[in-house]
């Protein structure tokens, strides 16, 4: 359920994009976001930070999208989030409290080289996210870009997430009592 929520906020701009325009829909992503905080606090008593982080950026980027009445702000968020993920793997992981191992590494038991794997490897990813989003942003037409935010992205972070799981499985220790 908490899978679909986060991806409301996505879907209004979506919408809203094609049947209106780019402001129309980020004026909505802006209201949506908010809701979305406010509907995961209510049911799960807890709010993310990446969710608090992606709104912070999504309010003050929009907000410049629709005061400015320039789209470019907007295309500018998705790119900011991506790097502000790859920093915070980054910096968590040289402090030596590597995030991806903090959210999965109550249910998986990896060795520290794997998990180092994995966080570089989401690094490269979210760098390269923020490097082709801004090709698409500004090299291709705005139509365009919606539909790489939406889906594209989307897309390739699912791939992205599915491959990093045949990853962990490849590199889970053995059961040694089933053989």
């Amino acid at each position: 359920m908490k899978q679909l929520i986060d991806f409301i906020p996505l879907i209004v701009f979506f919408v809203l994009f094609k049947l209106y325009d780019i402001y129309v829909a980020t004026g909505a992503l802006i209201i949506a976001s908010a809701m979305q905080i406010a509907i995961t606090y209510f049911w799960y008593k807890k709010v993310e930070k990446m969710q608090v982080i992606t709104f912070v950026l999504v309010a003050v980027f929009g907000g410049m999208t629709i005061f400015l009445h320039d789209a470019n702000f907007i295309k500018w968020k998705v790119t900011i989030v991506y790097l502000v993920f790859a920093i915070g793997l980054t910096v968590t992981h040289l402090m030596g409290k590597s995030a991806i191992k903090s959210m999965l590494g109550k249910e998986l038991q990896l060795p520290d080289d794997v998990w180092s794997k994995i966080n570089w490897a989401w690094v490269f990813f979210f760098v390269a996210c923020a490097a082709i989003n801004v090709y698409v942003a500004f090299k291709l037409p705005l139509d365009v870009w919606v539909d790489f935010k939406v889906f594209g992205l989307l897309i390739a972070t699912l791939v992205y997430t599915l491959f990093t799981g045949i990853y962990i499985y490849t590199r889970l220790p053995k059961d040694e009592d089933h053989q």
